[in-house]
């Protein structure tokens, strides 16, 4: 057994999470906590699809003009690069839990708020804090990754994030539905309903066994993977949890060791408490630089940033040349301009043309590995989207464009795996943390630079830039120096 030592008589006398994970398989309790992350996921997805159709409403109710509208998307992105590493700060010093029950209270009540908004800069203020709740979201992703054994991890971690594209066609339906009778405000509050179902079970969910023993809290975790054990009608290996130690860097610096020996005698607890917790996010930040890791992180943060650049520049590439007339001129004014059924039409069309990526991405994870099957899909990506800069007929350009939507939504959800597997569970949440929070200033670059390329009829250098991204990126995967399938994470 993996980790453990042989004691007299070839029966083994310790464990590690791993190993116990392993054993137990993946059950009726890993569903239970697959569902419960899901929803959350699903509740991020909505908040994001939301805004396709909040703007426009807003805009002819209130009369603003078309960068107030924009702003209205761009305040949530900005949230959400602050939140994405607040969240990963939070979850690594206090726990998982902590970490989404920060995404839940802020998304839920500050996103039900938004709907009774008075006026534009109100509504402005509460959608930035919306955005720091949705970007601290990955902490859900982690937290599910930590509970699956590694042989199926991949595929699972895949299934986790259906969800979002099942939150996506959810948000559009129910858009169809209320938006023409109800108005904005009704979508606003139905869409924070999720982050309220994370809040009446939060109470019942369990923290991560690996958090816990890499806080040294081996009898909670071991009291964790019992519960496991019950429910999944298995039993744990025989002999004691222990804890691998994680390999330290000669650059990086313990804090956790220096800061109490530089404070004073009669220093309160509270305080000493929450400088234990300031030099732990210091040094998860360390370690994320440090000479073993230094690699990954650079190259981690390149890709996200990649994939987020070009995610959103084919939603606005769809919206702009799928209907295959397009003509130079205001993107924004050519999209909006179309019926609201055909809105509405468009969104679950190319919603769903993320579910084949998810399924390719399921089926390669765990076989061919994260590194070839990223690298794979940003190269489809690539393929797909070079035609592009040629005017195309309408059905050819669809099947491109779906094809494009289908790669990119595949590399997402290996990258989404890849990601936390790389880290050890003391910074993990922290890496995916910084990592997200870099790959959403390209999801706000990218609409800048295709729609000023489109304004102008330079439709063929708006291609070769996401090509560019796109290429780099495939490269960036190859030069990763860990491949993960299959392998206990740290």
């Amino acid at each position: 057994m993996a980790g453990g030592s042989e004691a007299r008589g070839g029966e083994c006398c310790y464990y590690t999470t791993d190993d116990a994970l392993s054993q137990v398989g993946f059950g009726r309790f890993q569903a239970l906590v697959l569902a419960y992350a899901g929803v959350g996921w699903t509740a991020e997805a909505m908040e994001i699809m939301m805004l396709s159709f909040v703007g426009p409403s807003v805009k002819d109710e209130w009369g603003i003009s078309g960068q107030q509208e924009g702003l209205i998307t761009s305040v949530v992105f900005a949230g959400m690069i602050i939140g994405g590493c607040l969240g990963g700060v939070i979850s690594d010093s206090y726990g998982r839990r902590a970490g989404f029950l920060f995404t839940a209270v802020v998304t839920g009540i500050f996103g039900f708020l938004s709907a009774l908004s008075p006026n534009y800069i109100c509504l402005l203020s509460l959608r930035f804090i919306v955005g720091m709740g949705l970007g601290s979201g990955h902490v859900l992703g982690t937290w599910f990754l930590e509970f699956v054994p590694a042989a199926n991890r991949g595929t699972w971690v895949v299934v986790f994030h259906c969800t979002w594209t099942f939150g996506t066609i959810l948000q559009a339906l129910i858009a169809w539905a209320i938006m023409p009778v109800l108005g904005w405000r009704w979508l606003i509050a139905m869409s924070s309903t999720p982050c309220f179902i994370l809040l009446i079970f939060y109470c019942i969910t369990p923290e991560s066994p690996r958090y816990l023993c890499s806080r040294g809290r081996t009898a909670d975790a071991q009291f964790i993977l019992e519960r496991i054990a019950i429910m999944n009608n298995m039993a744990l290996p025989s002999g004691i949890l222990i804890v691998v130690p994680q390999r330290r860097s000669d650059d990086v610096v313990d804090l956790e060791t220096i800061v109490p020996l530089i404070l004073s005698q009669d220093s309160a607890a509270t305080n000493v408490c929450m400088s234990s917790s300031i030099s732990r996010s210091i040094n998860a930040l360390c370690t994320l630089v440090s000479r073993s890791l230094i690699r990954s992180t650079l190259l981690l943060w390149f890709v996200y940033f990649a994939f987020c650049f070009a995610y959103y520049g084919i939603v606005l590439l769809t919206s702009e040349l799928s209907n295959g007339a397009r003509r130079c001129g205001p993107v924004g004014m050519h999209f909006w301009q179309q019926n609201d059924a055909r809105l509405y039409r468009d969104v679950l069309v190319t919603s769903i043309a993320e579910f084949p990526g998810l399924i390719l991405a399921a089926l390669l994870v765990d076989k061919v590995g994260r590194k070839l099957s990223m690298g794979a899909f940003a190269f489809l990506c690539l393929v797909s989207i070079a035609p592009l800069a040629a005017p195309l007929e309408e059905g050819l350009a669809t099947v491109l464009l779906f094809s494009a939507r289908t790669s990119i939504t595949g590399s997402y959800a290996v990258l989404y795996i890849y990601g936390p597997e790389i880290y050890p569970s003391s910074c993990r949440n922290t890496g995916v943390g910084v990592a997200t929070s870099l790959g959403r200033i390209g999801g706000m670059i990218a609409p800048l630079i295709a729609v000023g390329l489109l304004e102008s009829c330079h439709q063929k250098e708006a291609v070769f830039v996401f090509d560019l991204v796109l290429f780099l990126a495939a490269i960036a995967c190859a030069l990763f120096p860990l491949e993960t399938k299959g392998c206990q994470i740290q």
